[in-house]
Formats: structure tokens, sequence, C-alpha cells
């Protein structure tokens, strides 16, 4: 697709992310040349997901004529999957694909731009990104951080995790000892598991070995392809703590402001098609996936309600204090829970009466 066809039909793109009036050079020839590195939080072999960051750059090349080059690296090339969010804000490289969870750990405001416990699904995610405020506040919070942050790309919600044993009860989760990221783990702590953070290549290895009793990762696409189901057959299901998971791209505040405005708009095309277009890909896969992982086997469980209540009251237990304590999340908080609120009323009408005609086949 040539930049002018692929700006021509950017149109419903350009309204949901506000970047009305894209500016555009005269000739292709009058473009400079700008070469980035982008580093992802992923390893290659999740195609979706990392692939997520290999359209972004293909699209960019494109558009621009090849002027524009980023060139990507898996998770651990370069720099290591954790460390994205260090390596952008230093200039250490230039962009990096990642899930902003991982760093929850410095500020629990990096929820609101990837994942809460019993927070937005990908619609809702995205609405309150491109029309609720929340672009707008997550970009004022990160230039703390010198990133300008951009959405591309989501996973959808997630399934609960895989179990070597079956979970009956919340008693069955003391001690238990589950790998588990973001505020999902601080969640899970306080119902007495053993949370647990491991990157991608070091989840199996654990299960097998029962370093770990549990996992939760993605979904069944990218699951499948560990092979989990193998050494813990119990496939749990929802992943109330990312009823979505939002990718973003960090770009170091310099080198975005050094771009031109045209690579720059151009940038935060590709991220938002990248958006749509992982969602629908993990759509059309996690289907098939989840075919094949039962006929291999693997025991689907819901979890139990006496869990998913405890978990939901630890979560606003936590929001509840993080928002007395830290100024940046409850600013944020206090504009994101009536929208989640909102949102989950008007869902309950539209989507939950839906899911009830499924029985008539």
């Amino acid at each position: 697709m040539e930049r002018r066809t692929f700006l021509k039909s950017a149109g419903a793109v350009l309204a949901a992310t506000g970047l009305a009036g894209i500016a555009r050079p005269a000739r292709a020839d009058s473009l400079p040349v700008v070469r980035w590195r982008m580093t992802s939080s992923f390893p290659k072999y999740l195609d979706t997901v990392y692939g997520g960051a290999e359209f972004i750059a293909a699209r960019v090349y494109r558009v621009t004529h090849g002027k524009f080059n980023i060139r990507v690296y898996p998770a651990g090339e370069i720099i290591p999957g954790l460390r994205v969010l260090d390596a952008v804000q230093s200039g250490e490289i230039e962009s990096g694909q990642t899930v902003s969870l991982y760093n929850i750990n410095r500020s629990k405001v990096f929820g609101f731009d990837s994942a809460l416990p019993f927070g937005l699904n990908v619609r809702q995610q995205n609405a309150w990104m491109y029309y609720g405020g929340g672009l707008q506040l997550m970009r004022e919070f990160y230039t703390k951080y010198n990133i300008y942050n951009i959405p591309c790309g989501n996973t959808g919600t997630q399934m609960g995790g895989w179990f070597r044993k079956e979970i009956n009860s919340l008693a069955d989760m003391q001690g238990l000892k589950m790998r588990i990221t973001g505020f999902g783990g601080e969640m899970m702590t306080r119902l007495g598991v053993d949370a647990r953070m491991l990157e991608a290549g070091e989840i199996y290895p654990a299960l097998e070995q029962g370093a770990i009793d549990a996992a939760e990762w993605i979904g069944p696409y990218d699951d499948e392809k560990f092979g989990f189901y193998q050494v813990a057959p119990h496939y749990y299901y929802p992943g109330f703590w990312e009823l979505s998971s939002m990718i973003t791209l960090y770009v170091n505040m310099d080198e975005w402001n050094r771009l031109p405005q045209f690579y720059q708009d151009v940038l935060e095309l590709a991220c938002a098609e990248a958006n749509v277009n992982m969602m629908a890909d993990y759509d059309h896969k996690n289907p098939e996936a989840m075919r094949r992982l039962l006929a291999n086997g693997v025991q689907v469980h819901p979890y139990p309600q006496d869990i998913v209540e405890a978990a939901h009251k630890a979560s606003f237990d936590i929001y509840a204090e993080e928002s007395r304590k830290d100024q940046d999340f409850n600013k944020i908080y206090s504009q994101w829970k009536p929208y989640r609120d909102l949102q989950y009323q008007w869902f309950g009408i539209a989507e939950k009466s839906f899911t009830g005609l499924e029985e008539l086949g």
C-alpha cells in the first residue's frame, strides 16, 4: 500500500486518535532518512503480539518509501524484556514495544495504560484512551519518564491461567506459587497466593520442575505454543485481572521531538492500525487453538465464585489505598472509575443480554 492510499484510508483512525490535519510532504524525495531501533518485551515466536512491532515498522517503512526505517529486536536480543522502560527513558534505544503492567512495581499508574483487575475490556479501553481522556492523562504521566506513549495493540480478555492441580475454592489458593504479573500479582497475594514474576521463556521450565504450581500468560493461541497443557492440564477462566491488556509503544521523548511532523503522524497511524489488527488476529486464532487444546485433554474450568468475590474485594481495596497515598494514581482513578462504571452499565444492557441468546444456537 503506497503512502497516498494508506493516508486516504485512515480517516477513521485519524478521528479516533485525534490526528486531524496530518502533515504531508511535497515529494517522497524530500523526506529525511531516520533510522531507529525498537526493542520488544516479547520473544519472536509469539508471532501475534511480537508481530505487532514488526507490523508497525513495516507500515512506517512503506509509507515513507523506506526513509523512516525502524529495526525491531525481540526480547533479550539487545534489551531484556522487562527493561524496555529504562532503555527508552534513558535514550539507550529510541523505542520499545511493551505492556505497561510490567512496570507496576514503579507506579500502579502504569495499570491504566495496560490492564487493571475488574477493569475495562478491549473496546472499553479503546473508548477510554481515545475518547474518554485516558490517552491525555497517560501522556502527562509519561512525561516524568521522558517517554511518549502510543497504544499499539491488545490481547483482549485473557485466560485465568494453567494449574497443575484443580482449584475448588479460595482455600486451595493458600500458599500456591503462581506466575502472574502486574496488579494481578498483588491482588493474588492478598488471596494467599505466592505471586512470582517470570519472563516468558522461564515459565514452562518452572511449571515442569514444580518451582511454580500455576501460571498465567495470555490465551489459547499463545499458551498452546508454550505447551503449558503438558504439565498443567487445568485451564481456568476468565483472567479477571486482565479483561484487556493494551500493548504500548514507548518512544524516547527527545527522539519523538526530533521527528518531522509527518513521521510522527505516520507512526501514530501505524500504531492505531496495529491496535485494531492485533485484536482481530487474536480473535481469529484463539477459537481454533482452544479447540486443539480441548482435543489434547485440557480441562477448562471457571474460577470458583468465592475466589472471584475475594479477588474483586482485594482489587478495589488496593485502588482505595493507592488513591489515598499516590496523587498521580488518584488523579487518574477518580476519572477512570466513574467511566468504568458507566461502561459496565451500558455493556450490561447491550452485551450481557446478548449472551443469553447463545442457547438458541
